[in-house]
């Protein structure tokens, strides 16, 4: 049975009259990446200021591997690693003195430090800038040696918000890719909080949708896009050697099917993706050589969409 790591339970934020955090209730498994996704205001900071301990919630608990936040804040502070969105670090030390410093405020002594350090800086690629003032290093450099500085304590459980803001594309892949290696290899439970939607789709195994205080819809992509858009239409593309008036017509016949088109040997078929079955054996049957058959999956960006537009998910 799944550990929890994080529960939330009817979480609620105000700030004076505004509710940053509106009954919120979600729970993270051990080793799982889980993303918390929604627009900038939606409530995300506030949340995981809370789950921190930084921020007393108006009501509801938050607990960490068991640890309620509010009232032992230190205890959730020893296991968890927080990459805020604006990281910084003395520009006049080098990378590799600024995880040494962090680890002995952490009470590991100095030469366990610097090894530690000088290990983490090869994991995250900055074995060659480790001797480096940070005041050289770029964004990328910088939120490199965030995560290392994250890790330096050994965390079981690591906070990302907005850990890629003003990276550059290939940085933000190669980020990525290390989050979710560092995950797999070390068991490591990640919370990632974003705004950018692909980002979440590439690495987590479940997102929680959240927009203005309230977590609308949860689950992995496959689950929400089922739940969402099982009854909508998809297009089905289907690559076919000797097509023929016959089967196009065939096609068009089932109940499934709304529209076939052709476009030299493929036939693009929008329908429910049920029948693509049914596609595959109609090819057959009227003498057509199926080569491949595949149909366009609705993805984050759809599922994103719906909730912003303001469903409910209870189609």
């Amino acid at each position: 049975m799944p550990v929890s790591m994080i529960e939330i339970e009817e979480l609620v934020k105000d700030y004076g009259k505004v509710r940053a955090v509106d009954h919120l209730n979600f729970k993270i498994n051990e080793g799982e990446i889980y993303g918390l996704l929604g627009p900038n205001g939606a409530g995300k900071t506030t949340a995981i200021l809370t789950m921190l301990g930084l921020s007393e919630p108006t009501e509801g608990t938050v607990r960490v591997k068991g640890y309620n936040s509010t009232s032992e804040p230190l205890k959730v502070k020893r296991i968890t690693g927080y990459l805020p969105d604006d990281v910084g670090f003395s520009d006049n030390r080098t990378g590799l003195e600024c995880l040494v410093y962090t680890a002995m405020l952490n009470g590991i002594p100095r030469s366990k430090a610097v090894k530690s350090a000088r290990k983490l800086l090869v994991t995250v690629g900055l074995e060659k800038a480790q001797d480096k003032k940070t005041g050289t290093y770029s964004k990328g450099m910088i939120q490199r040696l965030g995560l290392a500085d994250v890790l330096i304590k050994d965390p079981e459980i690591v906070i990302l918000d907005e850990p890629t803001i003003g990276i550059d594309p290939r940085g933000i892949i190669e980020f990525l890719d290390l989050i979710r290696d560092l995950s797999k290899d070390k068991g490591i439970t990640v919370l990632l909080s974003s705004h950018l939607l692909h980002q979440v789709q590439k690495i987590c195994d479940r997102v929680g949708i959240l927009v203005n205080g309230k977590l609308l819809a949860e689950g992995n992509i496959n689950e929400l896009a089922d739940k969402l858009f099982k009854d909508k239409e998809a297009i089905i593309k289907a690559r076919v050697s000797n097509i023929t008036g016959e089967l196009i017509n065939k096609l068009l016949q089932e109940e499934n099917i709304n529209d076939v088109k052709r476009d030299g040997d493929l036939l693009i078929i929008e329908g429910k993706k049920e029948v693509t079955p049914l596609i595959a054996e109609t090819v057959i049957n009227y003498d057509g050589k199926l080569h491949r058959l595949s149909y366009e999956e609705y993805g984050l960006d759809e599922i994103y969409q719906y909730y912003f537009e303001g469903g409910d998910g209870n189609d």
